[in-house]
C-alpha cells in the first residue's frame, strides 16, 4: 500500500513537469528570464528572492546557489533571500504587519535595474504582492513564480512563469527545478 502511494507521488509530480515542458512559451519564458538575470548581473545588479514557508526555502536555496556556486567555483553573484534576517523580519512584521515584511526590505535593498524573483504557489500571498509592487516601483524587474493562473502577482510580474498545478507540492518541485535551470544557465553565461 505505501509503495502504491510512493509511485503514485512520483508520476504526478513527472505529469506535472510534463505539462510545463509540453507548452513552447514556458521554456521561451524560462530563457528570456535567464537573459534578464544575466544581464542584471553583468550591469552590476542584484537578484533578491522571497517566498513564505516551503517557497521561502526555495528561494533561500536558489539564491545560494546564485551567490555560492553551482557546477563551476567561479566568483560569487549578489543573490539574497529577504527572509534571513529574522530580527529585522519579525520587528517589521511586528511594527508594520506581515504584508510589509518583504516590502520594505525590496525598499531598503532593492534598486533600479535589479531582479526580484517572488515564489508564491497561489499567487496570491499579501507579502509577495507588496514586495513585487514594491519592486516594481523602484524599477526592478519582477519574476513570478506561482502556480495555475498566476494568481494577482501575475499583474506585478515582468515575467511569470506558471506551474500548471494547483497541487502546492508538485507546484514547489517544479519551482526547484526551474530555479536550477536558471542557476546552471546563468552560471554557464556569465563564467
Amino acid at each position: 500500500m505505501m509503495n502504491a502511494r510512493i509511485l503514485e507521488v512520483l508520476k504526478e509530480s513527472v505529469v506535472v513537469k510534463e505539462a510545463y515542458l509540453s507548452v513552447p512559451a514556458n521554456l521561451e519564458l524560462l530563457q528570456a528570464v535567464v537573459d534578464q538575470t544575466v544581464s542584471v548581473f553583468r550591469n552590476g545588479g542584484k537578484a533578491l528572492f522571497c517566498g513564505n514557508g516551503g517557497s521561502a526555502a526555495d528561494a533561500q536555496h536558489i539564491a545560494a546557489e546564485l551567490s555560492g556556486r553551482f557546477y563551476a567555483n567561479r566568483p560569487p553573484l549578489y543573490a539574497e533571500a529577504l527572509h534571513v534576517n529574522t530580527s529585522f523580519l519579525t520587528a517589521v512584521a511586528n511594527d508594520y504587519g506581515y504584508e510589509e515584511a518583504f516590502a520594505r526590505m525590496v525598499e531598503a535593498a532593492g534598486r533600479e535595474g535589479d531582479i526580484l524573483f517572488a515564489f508564491s504557489t497561489s499567487g496570491n500571498s499579501a507579502n509577495i504582492l507588496r514586495a513585487a509592487e514594491r519592486g516594481r516601483g523602484q524599477g526592478m524587474i519582477v519574476v513570478g513564480l506561482t502556480g495555475q493562473g498566476g494568481g494577482k502577482l501575475k499583474e506585478w510580474c515582468h515575467y511569470c512563469l506558471e506551474v500548471p498545478s494547483r497541487d502546492t507540492p508538485r507546484i514547489q518541485e517544479v519551482h526547484i527545478t526551474i530555479g536550477h535551470i536558471l542557476c546552471e544557465l546563468v552560471e554557464k553565461e556569465m563564467f
